[in-house]
């Protein structure tokens, strides 16, 4: 069963205008076409969903093209595409080490803030 770019649009919660921009960004190889329109298959919804996860966890675009590149390539050099979601899988991971260290910071100040502000100002007076 195919699906229209509305359609995964809507299944996606993108905007068809961002999914004509990765398309542009050749980060769609696998789409067919027929009689110039794009079809999309569950498949491609998969890897589109992907593509999202990529971007959100802060892959750059030209990354995730070299990605796609290699798993949808003819000789699929998937190990190659395997590198690069280890390697961003490590990099997520210390971005969430680094935000729960941040989330910390915050907690202690919201904590100790009340009381810093009434030592700082409680000496000038």
């Amino acid at each position: 069963m195919g699906y229209t770019i509305s359609q995964v649009a809507e299944k996606t919660s993108l905007s068809v205008y961002t999914i004509r921009y990765y398309d542009k960004e050749g980060l769609l190889p696998f789409v067919d076409r027929e009689k110039g329109k794009r079809v999309f298959h569950d498949q491609d919804i998969e890897w589109i969903d992907l593509i999202c996860c990529l971007k959100n966890t802060g892959m750059p675009i030209k990354d995730i093209r070299t990605f796609i590149q290699y798993c949808t390539d003819n000789d699929a050099v998937v190990d190659k595409g395997l590198e690069i979601l280890i390697q961003h899988k490590h990099n997520v991971e210390q971005q969430i080490r680094d935000t729960q260290r941040s989330l910390e910071t915050i907690e202690y100040k919201i904590n100790h803030l009340p009381q810093m502000y009434k030592e700082k100002f409680s000496t000038h007076h």
